[in-house]
């Protein structure tokens, strides 16, 4: 069974940064398609971007773009998330998915078979 563990969130001062790790569990992380989620509490849940099966080829939507990154270690099965300048609104639960249908990146939660539990993350001002 696939299992995703997030790691890295806490709490932080806006302007800094933090990155946060994705480590997949019971397969090969390379054989997926791969999305970072959050969801602040009274909001609805957002596509933060994501890699494609294989290539690993990173995709973001338009308002994340300059200051999200995301990226993997294969060898030890882990996908990064690197959030600069980080602001009083990026404060949610921030949330791995995995899925294994299609060969490119879905900003659609329901799409993801596997999901990680989450990790908090909050920005003061």
């Amino acid at each position: 069974q696939v299992e995703l563990v997030e790691s890295g969130g806490g709490l932080v001062q806006a302007g800094t940064s933090l990155r946060l790790s994705c480590e997949l569990s019971g397969g090969t992380l390379s054989n997926y398609a791969m999305g970072w989620f959050r969801q602040a509490p009274g909001k609805e849940r957002e596509f933060l971007g994501g890699l494609t099966r294989s290539r690993g080829t990173a995709v973001y939507p338009d308002s994340v773009k300059g200051r999200f990154t995301i990226s993997r270690d294969s060898g030890k099965n882990t996908m990064y998330l690197q959030m600069n300048s980080l602001k009083s609104e990026d404060t949610a639960v921030y949330y791995c998915a995995a899925e294994f249908r299609i060969v490119g990146v879905s900003n659609v939660g329901s799409n993801y078979e596997y999901w990680g539990r989450g990790t908090q993350v909050t920005v003061s001002s």
